[in-house]
């Protein structure tokens, strides 16, 4: 299979396709005389195991460990699901994380009268100087990064 063909069929671009196997998630394709790639048919399997994987937010090296041990049969159910559930605890943090920003937010868009002077904005008292936003929002704005 040509690698244009693997990318309709798989619904991953060439470029992708180049780069994961530059990345090691694809084994390196035979050659054909012709100097093509020559993909063997389990390859889209493996693009979409990838593309699904990545929609669930798992990294590129995470994804390696995931094909690393679906091919261990005595361990890689353990170790996948292990995997998996780190990776919920990481979105659920992150949910969680973006619950307070939008509670903050929330309290500052209904502070705002949405006229006025930009020195009486509450919005922006609150995003240029930590002092000057209400306690209640300080902790629920996300934390500046240090430098």
């Amino acid at each position: 299979m040509t690698i244009g063909a693997l990318a309709r069929a798989s619904g991953v671009g060439i470029d992708a396709i180049r780069f994961y196997e530059r990345e090691g998630l694809l084994p390196r394709p035979a050659r054909r005389a012709s100097g093509y790639r020559d993909y063997p048919l389990d390859t889209v399997r493996r693009l979409r195991f990838i593309r699904r994987a990545k929609a669930l937010g798992f990294s590129l090296e995470e994804i390696g460990e995931l094909l690393a041990l679906s091919s261990d049969h005595e361990h890689g159910v353990e170790g996948i699901r292990q995997r998996a559930a780190t990776r919920l605890r990481m979105i659920d943090e992150r949910i969680a994380e973006l619950q307070r920003v939008r509670q903050g937010l929330q309290a500052l868009v209904g502070q705002c009268p949405g006229e006025g002077s930009p020195d009486r904005c509450p919005i922006l008292q609150a995003l240029g100087d930590e002092d000057s936003a209400p306690a209640t929002l300080s902790s629920s704005l996300p934390e500046r990064p240090s430098r």
